[in-house]
């Protein structure tokens, strides 16, 4: 399994995906929230955490001992905030842009593989910038796409731009080269829907057919696929958004408003292996 790098890590999203997928473990985890890093020490406790992309981007020298020479591949869902349509969109001059710091980092590391996640709205802002340096600078074929939780069968959208870069500069990167335009960059369906549909039929179906399963004692069909390793969409997570005395209630809220959806990453992940097989044949 490749060695992964995750960036950024928040709860794991990336991490667990992965692993489902068959792909890779993680080797080192960065995190600035001190309660994300409590998470990821927790279900990973035999990875090191790092705290600051910015050091990291200084000196890598923490990440490629933890890759050790092996294949691997970097994760990041770097901050939203200078691109998201719900607050400023100060791009480059907000204080919470690292994607040089990122790309700093992927210059000197030379990971085979970089996913990236980010909002719709990174779409309209920063995104010409990300892949003229992968591809112009980096030397990365890249492609994007513009996927949500709907895609993955959730009751509500949560659109997300996610980045898929693959190493063609070093001839000795794993998987396939990306001449044959497998990974040449493309621009994604300039759609902005970055919020819960709770009111959507789709997702009222669902929810009424949950309730009768439940109600009749039987499990619904949204139950926990274990060939599959995706966790079911029954409920949410129980974080008390209306309850008082819930333990770090305001860290949980922000630490899944900031997650990936993992099952996302476990089909990129899936279609990494695949054509990493492929070029082995």
């Amino acid at each position: 399994m490749m060695a992964h790098v995750d960036l950024c890590s928040g709860i794991g999203g990336f991490a667990l995906g992965f692993q489902w997928a068959g792909l890779s473990k993680p080797v080192l985890f960065c995190d600035i929230e001190p309660w994300s890093r409590q998470v990821l020490a927790k279900h990973w406790p035999d990875v090191p955490i790092a705290e600051d992309v910015k050091e990291l981007a200084s000196d890598p020298t923490a990440i490629i001992s933890a890759i050790g020479g092996r294949p691997s591949i970097l994760s990041c869902g770097y901050p939203c905030q200078p691109f998201s349509q719900a607050g400023q969109r100060r791009g480059s001059e907000d204080d919470r842009h690292i994607w040089p710091e990122i790309f700093t980092i992927i210059q000197k590391v030379r990971p085979d593989w970089v996913v990236c996640e980010n909002v719709s709205g990174h779409i309209t802002m920063g995104l010409d910038e990300v892949l003229s340096d992968l591809a112009d600078e980096a030397d990365y074929a890249v492609q994007t796409f513009h996927l949500g939780a709907v895609s993955v069968d959730a009751p509500h959208r949560r659109m997300r731009l996610w980045i898929v870069a693959h190493n063609v500069g070093n001839t000795s990167s794993s998987g396939q080269r990306g001449d044959n335009g497998r990974w040449a960059g493309q621009k994604p369906e300039n759609r902005c829907e970055d919020v819960a549909d709770t009111d959507s039929q789709r997702g009222r179906r669902r929810n009424t057919q949950r309730q009768d399963a439940e109600d009749a004692g039987q499990p619904s069909r949204h139950t926990r696929d274990n060939t599959r390793g995706m966790e079911s969409w029954l409920t949410e997570p129980s974080v008390g958004r209306v309850a008082h005395g819930i333990p770090k209630r305001v860290d949980r809220l922000r630490g899944l408003g900031n997650a990936i959806v993992p099952q996302i990453a476990q089909k990129i992940g899936e279609a990494i292996k695949a054509s990493i097989d492929e070029a082995r044949l």
